[in-house]
């Protein structure tokens, strides 16, 4: 592991949440694959996950909530040298941010998106969120969500994900070998954290994923788009957590000749001409 770099502030999370972890996971990824803080930029919408990019000393960015995904893309189509990484929970990326999350895996731009899904609204004040499970109560729910929970990883392997993966967050050591695997694939990588919120969900919680989850072995096949989306819909009794599903796929900058190469756009002369034919072929 290279020389320690990147530095986490005091958060205002609240003691024992998941949220510890993950950004501890995060650092060790970051260090142990060699990054410097002025190489990675960490994105967020709103939310307590949102606020990763707040305690880490990277280059970071804030956006609106549901809006993290944007600004994230854009960033590695104009500097392709740059690592960016999305670090937001359920509600910001699957709810206000589902349309995004859906459309970055058709373009497929090379950002790594990783989601605290609490499976519920941490920031405010534990309502349902889209991954909460049906029968959860909650202060607003008060008869329980009558809702199916939107299941994220099997929607974004249907969708063309080239690498999806699910972890928990009260596993450090293997997490941390998740995230590196994801900042490593070139394209869209998406890691679903299951991550216990101690304050609004009392269902959810450590003991309660520790019971369940259990680790894909090296038999599992993570070519297999079919056995993947099996995985993917095993809930309740048993967990499955590692990566669900790996393919090796172009990416947005490889799919535009005006951004293939060592060249970063922000470095390049624009001919606006040229880029608008591109773009009309590529839609």
């Amino acid at each position: 592991m290279c020389e320690m770099n990147f530095q986490i502030s005091e958060t205002a999370w609240c003691p024992g949440c998941g949220n510890f972890d993950i950004i501890e996971s995060l650092r060790r990824a970051l260090e142990g694959l060699g990054k410097k803080p002025h190489e990675v930029v960490v994105v967020g919408g709103i939310g307590q996950a949102a606020k990763t990019a707040q305690y880490i000393n990277a280059n970071g960015f804030c956006g609106l909530h549901g809006r993290a995904l944007p600004p994230a893309a854009a960033a590695k189509i104009a500097n392709s040298r740059l690592t960016v990484i999305v670090d937001s929970g359920d509600g910001d990326s699957y709810g206000e941010g589902g349309n995004h999350f859906i459309h970055n895996i058709r373009r497929n731009v090379d950002i790594t998106h990783f989601v605290h899904d609490n499976q519920i609204y941490g920031l405010t004040k534990g309502q349902a969120s889209p991954t909460t499970d049906v029968g959860h109560v909650t202060g607003i729910q008060v008869t329980g969500s009558l809702h199916e929970p939107l299941n994220p990883v099997l929607l974004a392997i249907c969708m063309g994900a080239g690498f999806v993966a699910r972890a928990f967050s009260g596993d450090k050591e293997h997490l941390t070998s998740i995230m590196m695997q994801a900042i490593e694939y070139k394209g869209y990588a998406l890691v679903d954290i299951l991550q216990p919120c101690v304050t609004f969900n009392k269902i959810n919680t450590y003991q309660w994923y520790s019971k369940r989850v259990y680790k894909l072995d090296d038999s599992y096949n993570v070519s297999d788009r079919l056995k993947a989306m099996e995985k993917a819909m095993e809930w309740g009794d048993h967990i499955p957590v590692g990566v669900l599903y790996k393919e090796e796929k172009k990416d947005f900058n490889e799919k535009m000749e005006f951004l293939r190469g060592d060249q970063t756009l922000i470095d390049s002369e624009t001919d606006l001409d040229r880029i608008r034919g591109y773009l009309r072929d590529f839609e």
